[in-house]
Formats: C-alpha cells, sequence, structure tokens
C-alpha cells in the first residue's frame, strides 16, 4: 500500500482544513492535505453556499487568513473579468450583488483562489495534496491515531497516511467515527445541555436538512427547461405538516416566527433584475450581476438556489446505513431539479404568466455538467466530546439576558459571530432561529476527551447541536481550522499535547501568543460589540 507522511496530516480539504494548512505551513510544518474531491473550499465551493459572513466582516474583525481569501477573490475579479471602472474601483466589491453576504461570488473563483492561496507552499514541497482521496479507515494506538487510510477514487488504489498531528476536517467528523473517538450525532436533551431550545429527548436523528444548491442564469426570450425530474409530481403535489403547502412554491415560513411568508422569484420585471435590489429569491444569493461588467461580457445574472424550498428534510445522512444515506442524497438532489423544474414550468410569473422557461442551469460555475454542486450543503457533523462544550447558555440571548455579551472564554483562540440558526431537521422539528451574542472560540472545545494527536478542524468541535448552528458558517469553520492547524504547529514545537498547554496558564498564552502575532488571529470582540445581537442572514 502507498504510504504517504508529514507532520500534520489534514483530512477534508474544506475551509476548515485549508485555514488549517496555511496556519501550520506559516509556523514552518509539513502538511499532508487531502480531499474527496477535485476542489478546495467545501462550503464555499464544492457545496456552492456564498459566504454566511457577520456585519463586521469589512472591518478588523477578522483573520489574516479569510481576509487574504477574501481579498483574493475580489482581486481574481479585477484581474480577470470585464468589469465597469465603478466596479473595478469598488473596494467592496460583491460580485454576485446578493444580499445574504457583501461577498457574493462564483464558487468555481473561490476554488481557484483557495488552491492559487496554497500553491507557494506546494511549490516548495512543503504541502501535499491528496485530490480524490476518502478516508476509509483508521489506526490508533492508545490516546493517539497513528494512520488513516484513504481510497484514491481515481487511481483506485488504497493509501496509508500519517501525521504526528491528525485534524479532522471532514464534512461530516468521518475521522471520528473510523478512530472510534467518541463523539455525539443529532440533538441532546435539555437535561444533558440546560438549554432552553434543546428538544426534551435526546435524538441523534435529530439533523439538520441538507441542501443540493444549484446555480441559474436568466437568458430573457430563450429556453432551457430540463426533463421533467423522477420525483416531481411527489414534491409538486406532498406538504409537509410543518410547511405551509408544497415545497414546490413560492411560500415558505419565517424562520424566527414560523408564520407564512410569500418570496416570488422576481419583484417585477426579470428583464430588470440586474438593476433590482428587492429583497425577492432572485437576489439572496445572486453570485454574478450583469451589471458590474462592460457590453463585452455577453452573459446574464447567475443565482445560487440554496432556498427553504430546497431543504431536504425526510432521512438523515449521520448514523445510518450506506443505502439509507444514498437515498437520502439522492432524493435531495431529486428536490432541487424538481424545484428548478417547477420555476421553469408552473412557477406563477410576476407579470401573471406561468413558468420561466428562460432560466438555464449553470453546472460550469460550479463545476459539475449537470448544474448541481458537486456535494450537498450539510449543516451539521458529528462533534466530539470535548474538554469543553459550548452551549446556548454560553452565547443565547435569550438564555444570557439583554445586554449580557456572550460569554468570556480566557482560552479564547478566535471570534465569530452568527445567529443560532437551525434549519427544519429530520425529525420533523421545524426551524430554531434565535439571536446569539458575537462569540469567541474556546480551546476547550477543539480538544478531544480520550485522544492527544487528533484536533477537530470543522463543525465538528465541541458545541452541541443548538450552537453548532452559530459555529457552523464560513468564517467561523475557517477559524476552527486556523486554530486547530496552529495548535498542532505549537504542540509539536513545544512537545506538548493540547491539553497541557490549555492547562497551563503560561504556555496557553504564548500560544494566543502565536495565534495574535504570528497569524493576526483576533481572540476578543470590543466590549460594545461582545454585547450587541444584530440578525444575521441564514444558511
Amino acid at each position: 500500500m502507498p504510504h504517504q507522511t508529514s507532520d500534520i496530516l489534514i483530512v477534508g480539504g474544506g475551509l476548515g482544513g485549508v485555514g488549517a494548512a496555511r496556519a501550520a505551513l506559516l509556523l514552518g510544518r509539513s502538511v499532508t492535505l487531502t480531499t474527496s474531491g477535485d476542489w478546495l473550499g467545501g462550503q464555499l465551493t464544492g457545496q456552492g453556499v456564498p459566504p454566511d459572513e457577520h456585519p463586521w466582516i469589512e472591518l478588523d474583525f477578522i483573520s489574516a487568513g479569510y481576509r487574504e481569501l477574501r481579498t483574493g477573490i475580489r482581486d481574481f475579479y479585477r484581474r480577470n473579468y470585464p468589469l465597469t471602472p465603478a466596479a473595478r474601483a469598488d473596494e467592496r466589491l460583491n460580485p454576485g450583488r446578493g444580499f445574504v453576504s457583501a461577498l457574493c461570488h462564483e464558487p468555481r473563483v473561490g476554488a481557484a483562489v483557495l488552491e492559487e492561496l496554497l500553491s507557494p507552499w506546494v511549490a516548495s514541497g512543503a504541502l501535499t495534496i491528496l485530490w480524490h482521496h476518502e478516508p476509509v479507515a483508521a489506526c490508533r494506538a492508545g490516546d493517539r491515531v497513528t494512520s488513516v487510510t484513504f481510497h484514491d477514487r481515481q487511481a483506485n488504489v488504497r493509501r496509508e497516511v500519517t501525521g504526528t498531528f491528525v485534524l479532522d476536517a471532514t464534512e461530516l467528523g468521518d475521522v471520528l467515527q473510523l478512530a472510534g473517538i467518541p463523539h455525539v450525532v443529532g440533538a441532546e436533551s435539555r437535561a444533558q445541555t440546560g438549554e432552553m431550545h434543546a428538544p426534551d429527548d435526546a435524538d441523534p436523528m435529530d439533523q439538520q436538512a441538507i441542501t443540493w444548491c444549484a446555480a441559474v442564469e436568466y437568458r430573457a426570450g430563450e429556453s432551457h427547461v430540463i426533463d421533467e425530474p423522477e420525483g416531481y409530481r411527489y414534491w409538486r403535489d406532498t406538504a409537509d405538516p410543518r410547511w405551509p403547502g408544497p415545497q414546490l412554491s413560492w411560500t415558505d415560513v419565517h424562520p424566527v416566527t414560523l408564520e407564512r411568508r410569500d418570496r416570488p422569484l422576481f419583484l417585477g420585471d426579470p428583464d430588470d433584475a440586474a438593476h433590482r435590489d428587492d429583497r425577492d429569491l432572485w437576489h439572496y444569493r445572486r453570485i454574478l450581476a450583469r451589471q458590474h461588467f462592460d457590453q463585452t461580457f455577453t452573459g446574464g445574472d447567475v443565482t445560487l438556489i440554496n432556498w427553504p424550498q430546497t431543504d431536504y428534510w425526510e432521512l438523515p445522512i449521520v448514523g445510518v446505513d450506506e443505502q439509507t444515506r444514498r437515498t437520502a442524497l439522492r432524493r435531495a438532489r431529486d428536490l432541487t431539479l424538481s424545484f428548478v423544474y417547477w420555476m421553469q414550468t408552473e412557477a406563477p410569473r410576476s407579470d401573471g404568466g406561468h413558468g420561466y422557461p428562460e432560466l438555464r442551469l449553470r453546472g460550469d460555475v460550479l463545476g459539475t455538467a449537470d448544474g448541481l454542486a458537486k456535494d450537498p450543503y450539510v449543516r451539521e457533523s458529528r462533534r466530539i466530546k470535548a474538554l469543553f462544550t459550548v452551549t446556548e447558555a454560553h452565547i443565547g440571548c435569550a438564555m444570557r439576558g439583554p445586554q449580557a455579551g456572550s460569554e468570556i472564554f480566557e482560552d479564547s483562540v478566535g471570534i465569530g459571530y452568527y445567529r443560532i440558526d437551525l434549519h427544519p431537521s429530520t425529525s420533523g422539528r421545524n426551524y430554531v432561529d434565535i439571536a446569539s451574542f458575537p462569540f469567541q472560540i474556546p480551546l476547550g472545545a477543539l480538544i478531544p476527551a480520550t485522544v492527544s494527536n487528533l484536533l477537530p478542524a470543522n463543525k465538528n468541535i465541541g458545541t452541541t447541536h443548538i450552537t453548532n448552528g452559530a459555529y457552523r458558517l464560513h468564517p467561523v469553520e475557517w477559524s476552527i481550522g486556523e486554530a486547530a492547524g496552529a495548535l498542532a504547529a505549537h504542540c509539536l514545537d513545544t512537545g506538548r499535547t493540547p491539553a497541557q498547554i490549555r492547562n497551563d496558564g503560561a504556555d496557553l498564552r504564548t500560544f494566543q501568543g502565536v495565534l495574535a502575532d504570528a497569524l493576526g488571529v483576533g481572540l476578543a470582540w470590543p466590549d460594545d460589540i461582545r454585547r450587541t445581537g444584530s440578525p444575521d442572514s441564514q444558511g
């Protein structure tokens, strides 16, 4: 069996994995980074989701690494696209002018920038990226993970990879399962966590809906109607008790009040879509805005479909057998294609007609031939049983009280902010969407209770089902990975374990200094921001 080794093995090439690799490489360590596909970026790229970010993202409250990524995306458009002079001069260029983010952009651009960001270390040999590598087994000796075995899907061979430290940056916490590391799946009970919004009973099958995103372009006067999907009539005619009608409609529920609401595709003439800022569905996650480009650009507006109507909640994908998982993934794809077909053929139009045949699937911006993203958008993962678990009592506005602010963690390794946003789940529960305060990432939540050389670097840290809803978004995932990569490098430099560093005040302060000084990581919010909780866009 082929073998690969380095100081640090990072399993998973999403934002957490890339953030971890960059941090460890900057601190002088060799890294092997694996990804199951051919793009880096996870939810930003392969899953097709424009970045969900906090209101202060354009200010100083962002790590230097994540700022480099955002700057690189904007520079990519300035270097390669026929922007208007006004767009080119805009320091805060938003390529899609979508309102879910200050930086809505094409997923393929994010993938190109992430690969470019890591290129110098690939060239030097400090970084090895193993593409198309899916983890299939892991070995443990006592409290250490000694190796991970991968299936190289291109070469159809197995490869054993070792690292002194192993980081699980997979989308579903796969290494936790493979290595037998204690972890939690689904929802804990209120008795277990003391959380106001936790369910009465623990339920591992209570997992947030996944979404198989798609990209569509509006091409006035053209027809791009796809074939009727397999389950179209089921999705069109079947209503879920928690929903105000079939999912194939312009009607959904408000995530906070759960009241019925209607949002059409366009508020007005679709031909004016490039010039409107109304909060219809089209502008929600628009990733390419025609008005930014000069007359040489022949394309149209492109938007990213990740709307409530495409949330798939029938079956979970974690803690189930392989057949159930495959069925869930197939049905999620079918739901999204059915919604596209409904929009093209039957959806009520703003001008009084039915159907928008002008909508064209754009798989090229997602790296696929069928118009759907490479992978499903995953909102929830296995989570480690950590030395410390973040609960709603640490960040929730309702539990902590007005102006109390979030808990201050002395072992902070980063900051983040998002509402506690849980989408409808596979248990039949509807949205749980509640206010939170801007928060810190405690080091204790990154340290498993039973192993010494494995760290989580994605959505698999020590949060609960509830608080995962706030710690799962793009900049927070990056910061988690960044802290994990830096911690692994620091442990290798000092010969200490993560728990020893956390438990020794002097060592902890030294490590926090590395984060702040060498990597430009913010460790605390200004107190006036920490004590506020403003609305955020939904992911």
